[in-house]
């Protein structure tokens, strides 16, 4: 199965891992591998797959960025910032 990455799947990601992580930090205690599980599960593993890709091209614009994954990039954290506000207004 490909999958390529897109703005929506990034939104996608942005929204889970800012739904899901809230939920769990109170879970996760003093252990710092429950923390390292969680941010690989929650935030890196999603990101990568959904924002980054497995096979990302390489071609860069000018100046040496890639101006489709900035755009990813910015989508998924306003899609996990939007997400956590939603989230702590709708438990007040």
């Amino acid at each position: 199965m490909k999958l390529t990455p897109t703005p929506i799947t990034a939104a996608i990601a942005g929204l889970f891992a800012g739904i899901v992580m809230p939920l769990v930090w109170p879970k996760l205690g003093d252990e710092t591998l429950n923390w390292v599980f969680a941010f690989l599960l929650v935030i890196a593993l999603p990101m990568h797959v959904l924002v980054v890709g497995f096979n990302p091209p390489r071609e860069a614009g000018q100046g040496g960025w890639n101006s489709a994954l900035i755009k990813r990039v910015a989508v998924w954290l306003a899609a996990a910032v939007a997400a956590v506000a939603l989230t702590r207004i709708l438990s007040l």
